[in-house]
Order: C-alpha cells, then structure tokens, then sequence
C-alpha cells in the first residue's frame, strides 16, 4: 500500500468524522447540547458545545494538513501516459494541415 493510498484512507475517515460533528450540531444552539436535559449531567451543556466546537476546528486542521501531506507525497506513478485524447489529437494534425502547391504561382505580368 502507497503512502498516498494511507493518506486517502487517513483524510476519508477525517471527512466522515467531521461530517458526524457537523451534523450532531444545530445551528440554532440545539443539536447535542439541547437534548441532555439540564446541568445534572456531567459538564453541562456548555462543555458540550464547547466539545463539539473544538473538534470541528481540530478535524478541519487535521483535514487540510493531510491534504497537503498527501499531496507531497503524491508521485503521479497512477497516472495514465497513454492517453487516447493526446493519440488522436497527434494522428489528426497531419490531416489538418493545408498541403503545399504541386506549382509555384507565377506573379501576374505587368501591364
């Protein structure tokens, strides 16, 4: 397995985690926080939002900096050097360019 292969595995399971912390958030201070009741609970539920703040934050880091990690060690050795479009295009050219006069064109005489 290629380092890039780890990285591709490493930055969907940071997508799929940010998703998950996106969602569990509400836009209007609800989500998570809203539905464990009241102060009882263990931290509260400013700690919770506090949590849940943080970790998006963490994982958009973590995102971009695997991203750029993965780009570095991106060696292009998947990439296809034979391409059909660059084929065609080269085969084509020939057909494409004007053919050359069998005889020179004679200047018209002066008069």
């Amino acid at each position: 397995m290629s380092t890039f292969s780890i990285f591709l595995v490493l930055i969907t399971i940071v997508c799929f985690l940010l998703i998950v912390v996106i969602m569990v958030q509400n836009p209007k201070g609800g989500g998570l926080s809203s539905s464990i009741g009241g102060s009882q609970m263990l931290g509260g539920v400013q700690k919770t939002t506090d949590f849940l703040d943080k970790s998006t934050w963490t994982l958009a880091i973590v995102l971009i900096a695997l991203i750029l990690l993965s780009s570095l060690s991106f060696t292009g050795s998947t990439s296809d050097n034979n391409s059909k479009i660059i084929d065609e295009t080269e085969a084509a050219a020939p057909a494409a360019q004007p053919a050359a006069p069998a005889t020179p064109v004679a200047p018209a005489p002066a008069k």
